[in-house]
């Protein structure tokens, strides 16, 4: 017999994030959005929860947990807000992450106990302006120099890159040919601050407003050899890896602003009156939230799939496709019903459903387009 019920040591986290969220969160960030501003008081507050380190091992400053304690805090964070959670998502799965899996015990001791601390900030930069999806295009370089590598080129929509307690970015770049003829690409930390690295003016964007997401510029950027992650030349499969966990973790987050839609819907429908009656009692609008409802469990049982799995230590590349297809759509698809219930009021940023509706669609792009992770699936069922 299948027991979903989560564990109590999950279930408790669960209830703490929750509760901060609620009481923390919600009251604040419609302000932080509105001025674009980066929360930096709730960032550390989420810090001195332990919250960006629960994958991390103990030994490393972290709380030693597993992989879904992330994505059930992410799905909390989510329902109230996706700023704070995408910063908390990109902190750990891409900037922390990596370091955990690939890096060496001198480079984990050096920077993972800030970062599993959240009193400091890693990025990934991989995405190029004209890259997009297409990964294995990547054009920046980096060439070895007197044990120093040496970088050139340029990187796009990289979150967390330009706050002030950012610490490093983890790049990758071209770092020669491979016997096939095509790139080797490598994983290179780059401390903030080294000379050469630009962080470009903030983007003005459609949503996310309260995260920090920037443009990234190298030029002969210098940093020591021993900054290489990993093996040299398995940088792109090194990040394959890591967004086999992301798109995990983005499901949590896309299943919580699912389920936030939910949450709004249903104590305004029971607040609204029209034509005499509260609007909850018309079928039309009963049925609307019941399709909402049907999106958000579809969607968490989606990625508590992919999370078994990957705690397992099976392969789970099509269970996390999967997951993140179908919680980016519910989120979109949530999203708009939700703002459609709330009539006018769901266009104005002062109620949390017109934000909602704003981040929704990054859920379809980031960290693998819905077409992506149809080509994945397709992939995996051997489809060539």
């Amino acid at each position: 017999m299948i027991d979903l019920t989560l564990p109590e040591e999950h279930e408790a986290l669960r209830k703490t994030v929750q509760e901060f969220a609620r009481e923390e969160v919600a009251p604040v960030i419609g302000d932080f959005y509105e001025r674009e501003a980066f929360p930096y008081g709730i960032i550390a507050k989420m810090g001195a929860m332990g919250l960006f380190g629960l994958p991390i091992g103990e030994e490393y400053g972290g709380m030693g947990g597993d992989y879904f304690a992330l994505c059930l805090a992410l799905e909390e964070l989510a329902r109230v807000d996706s700023s704070v959670a995408i910063t908390l998502e990109a902190g750990v799965s891409l900037g922390a992450m990596p370091l955990y899996r690939f890096g060496t015990d001198e480079q984990k001791q050096r920077w993972l106990p800030a970062l599993a601390a959240g009193e400091k900030l890693g990025a990934f930069g991989l995405t190029e302006p004209g890259g997009g999806s297409d990964a294995g295009a990547t054009r920046t370089t980096a060439r070895l120099d007197g044990g120093e590598w040496v970088i050139n080129g340029s990187k796009a929509f990289i979150t967390n890159s330009g706050t002030d307690i950012t610490e490093l970015v983890t790049v990758t770049a071209v770092t020669g040919t491979k016997d096939d003829g095509r790139k080797e690409i490598s994983a290179i930390i780059v401390p903030a601050g080294t000379p050469g690295f630009t962080v470009a003016k903030k983007y003005s964007k459609v949503g996310w407003n309260a995260s920090d997401t920037h443009e990234l510029a190298f030029d002969d950027v210098r940093v020591p050899a021993e900054n290489l992650l990993g093996a040299q030349g398995r940088g792109y499969a090194q990040f394959l890896s890591t967004l086999d966990e992301g798109r995990v973790a983005i499901a949590a987050l896309s299943v919580g602003l699912a389920q936030g839609c939910v949450d709004e819907s249903l104590k305004y429908v029971g607040e609204r009156e029209a034509f005499g009656r509260k609007i909850g009692e018309y079928q039309a609008i009963q049925f609307k939230i019941a399709d909402m409802e049907t999106r958000v469990n579809t969607a968490r049982l989606a990625y508590y799939a992919a999370a078994a799995k990957m705690l397992k230590g099976q392969s789970f590349k099509k269970e996390a496709a999967i997951a993140k297809l179908v919680s980016s759509n519910a989120a979109m698809d949530n999203s708009r019903d939700a703002t459609q219930i709330f009539g006018g009021y769901g266009f104005m940023n002062e109620f949390p459903v017109g934000r909602f509706y704003r981040d929704a669609k990054i859920l379809e792009i980031g960290e693998g387009t819905s077409e992506v992770q149809r080509m994945l699936i397709a992939r995996e069922l051997g489809l060539k």
